[in-house]
């Protein structure tokens, strides 16, 4: 377990920074996000939250490992596994539970707002976002 390392305008940690065991990992204190809540969830094998719902708050699921099954309002219900994303808008009921044999790791993001459209600038001398090779 490391620890959390920040520098101007930037937080980085490891899910295990945040917390041991089952449960919520707070990631939004812990990294100082200001614009969405996001949180880490670890849920145990044979374990079911009970339904919610928000009142302004649109959430995407997204799985990291396991197997996360989730309970929508109207009776459907859909299996996520690893790398698995979901989105719920805020007034429609959710559950969910993991059925697989393992923990089931999976992060929700939650805002309201609005999308902000692509606002990413490059820094002056930069010629544009570019994805290349690196050596090492």
């Amino acid at each position: 377990m490391g620890d959390i390392e920040q520098g101007e305008g930037w937080a980085v940690a490891h899910l295990d920074d945040l917390g041991e065991g089952p449960g919520f990992r707070k990631i939004r204190p812990a990294l100082g996000v200001e614009e969405m809540g996001v949180n880490a969830i670890v849920m145990p094998a044979g374990v079911e939250s009970g339904f919610h719902f928000h009142d302004r708050q649109e959430e995407v699921y997204f799985v990291h490992s396991g197997v996360l099954e989730i309970e929508f309002g109207d009776g459907a219900v859909q299996e996520l596994g690893p790398g698995g994303i979901a989105r719920v808008a805020a007034a429609t009921h959710r559950k969910t539970r993991n059925r697989g044999p393992a923990d089931a790791v999976y992060v929700v993001f939650g805002a309201e707002g609005g999308y902000v459209g692509r606002d990413g600038r490059n820094p002056e001398g930069e010629a544009g976002v570019r994805v290349r090779q690196i050596d090492g």
